[in-house]
């Protein structure tokens, strides 16, 4: 773990991060019939990724610690989805939204990577 923060890949660090990010931006959005619901359900699975993350390394056993992976990855794709639909809503913010979107795919495949070398024991 030490090694991960001195290579600046400490995953949990990664994910806090990125929830913060998205939660900083949300605010900066003007709140309409349109833009309420979709910030709403970004913040939850964009919070979320870092919170199961680190129930995932709190995990009981290799099957507990699994299936937090992979809830990592799904809240991860949602991520993604909410943020694609408020830049089709947003365009002027588009390029913030993509850059999130970003992270939430390389999140995606981490995740993705992890959960698969853990096994399906």
């Amino acid at each position: 773990m030490e090694n991960e923060r001195k290579n600046g890949y400490d995953l949990e660090e990664r994910t806090a991060k990125f929830g913060e990010n998205v939660i900083v931006l949300c605010q900066k959005i003007r709140q309409t019939n349109v833009t309420a619901p979709l910030v709403n359900q970004l913040v939850r699975p964009a919070t979320s990724v870092g919170a199961n993350y680190m129930e995932a390394n709190g995990a009981s056993s290799k099957k507990d610690f699994r299936n937090k992976v992979f809830i990592c990855k799904k809240e991860s794709q949602e991520s993604k989805h909410w943020l694609r639909m408020l830049a089709s809503a947003l365009p002027e913010m588009a390029a913030e939204f993509r850059k999130l979107w970003q992270e939430a795919q390389e999140f995606t495949l981490i995740f993705q990577k992890i959960a698969k070398s853990s096994g399906t024991s």
